[in-house]
């Protein structure tokens, strides 16, 4: 409801909340840390990844969001060994 309407800032407070209840299930982090970087508060956005990626380093999906959060921080060179990992995850192989 709150992605379709882009009310990304309305889908964090409720998914916040949502994960103080749940915090062992990725599902629910992974959508707040969507919402934190779609609404740019990507501070937030990060350490919901981090936490995800801490628990579960193969999380295919929470190593690319990571990516992207840290180049829209220009922090360019910490971002591309997460990018490589998450594409090694999902089987994108550059061809040499």
């Amino acid at each position: 409801m709150f992605f379709d309407a882009k009310d990304y800032a309305a889908a964090a407070r409720v998914l916040g909340g949502l994960v103080e209840e749940v915090p062992e299930q990725t599902g629910p982090r992974l959508l707040l840390a969507r919402s934190y970087y779609h609404s740019a508060q990507l501070g937030r956005a990060e350490s919901e990844l981090r936490t995800i990626v801490e628990r579960d380093p193969v999380e295919h999906y929470a190593r690319l969001m990571l990516g992207r959060t840290l180049q829209r921080q220009n922090r360019h060179e910490e971002a591309e060994s997460h990018l490589r990992i998450a594409s090694a995850l999902a089987g994108d192989f550059e061809e040499r």
